[in-house]
């Protein structure tokens, strides 16, 4: 069945995007990330432009993480002190990086900006994560062991230190606050709840219990792209009403799926997977910006408001 995309200005089929929806959501209930980091290339790949993709996938993620966190918050896996913090600095990466998407949109560059985000993030992480994963699987080592997944830098001797009894934390606060800026930053501009990102990071760089992460991540996720849609929508008008819809429908079931799906992986092959699938889609976009184009050029007609 077709269905026409008013903001995005196009007809695409409603079935497709609901499959693209489940297929995140149980991604995203699966590794604990928010699945932009797939779903916006992916509706990319199907014509909806880039600036469109990234607005409306913000919409997608809320429903997605928000089904993803009440299927960990009824097993106890959620530190709502920690992602609380995380929620302060993505609140604010996410102005900025709304601020910064509608002036690189001004100047024509928006594109470009998001292809090459998304082939230099997604892949350094994945690559980095792959070695990782395949170096546990080798050696044969079970879940990771939070004292051995991190040592103590200069980092742990930042000021403002908390305690975070749920996570057996005792750290400087500017850690997840600047953790969750960089989400922000990521929601904004990529599309991206920045969970590929996040969960490496309270693992490694925090040193929180992997039990924990994937909940306390969507929890933060929630809040700053329901703030990057919201931003998006009214500063630069690139959310598509009819298709957030149709991918928060798919993405809401697809999660409670995913997430009894991640009991049943050990964490290093639940990394190697989510390693493989984002270094999959870095090589997708690289390839597709060296590639010559169908169509070498195209007329458009400005749009007055």
């Amino acid at each position: 069945m077709q269905i026409y995309l008013p903001i995005a200005e196009l007809s695409v089929n409603a079935l497709l995007i609901l499959m693209l929806g489940g297929g995140v959501g149980f991604l995203s209930g699966l590794f604990g990330v928010g699945g932009g980091f797939l779903m916006t290339p992916l509706l990319i790949f199907i014509g909806v432009p880039p600036a469109v993709a990234v607005g409306t996938q913000a919409n997608q993620l809320v429903g997605a993480s928000v089904s993803g966190v009440l299927a960990h918050w009824r097993r106890n896996n959620v530190d709502v002190k920690l992602g609380g913090i995380m929620l302060i600095g993505g609140a604010v990466g996410t102005g900025l990086g709304v601020w910064l998407f509608g002036l690189l949109q001004k100047l024509g560059h928006i594109d470009l900006v998001i292809s090459l985000s998304y082939v230099l993030f997604l892949g350094t992480v994945s690559s980095l994560m792959l070695t990782e994963s395949v170096r546990a699987i080798v050696k044969g080592r079970g879940a990771p062991v939070r004292s051995k997944l991190h040592h103590h830098t200069w980092l742990h001797g930042l000021p403002l230190k908390m305690r975070f009894p749920r996570s057996r934390l005792y750290i400087s606060a500017l850690l997840p606050a600047f953790i969750g800026f960089v989400g922000g930053v990521l929601v904004a501009i990529m599309g991206i709840g920045g969970g590929f990102l996040l969960v490496p990071a309270m693992i490694y760089i925090l040193g929180m219990p992997t039990a924990l992460v994937a909940g306390t991540s969507l929890f933060q996720i929630i809040f700053t792209t329901g703030l990057a849609a919201f931003l998006q929508a009214v500063g630069n008008q690139t959310v598509d009403i009819v298709l957030a819809l149709l991918l928060l429908v798919g993405g809401v079931i697809g999660a409670q799926f995913g997430t009894r799906a991640g009991a049943k992986l050990r964490g290093e092959q639940a990394r190697a997977l989510l390693a493989l699938m984002v270094l999959a889609v870095a090589v997708k976009l690289a390839v597709d910006l060296v590639i010559r184009p169908e169509d070498i050029y195209s007329i458009t007609l400005p749009v007055i408001r």
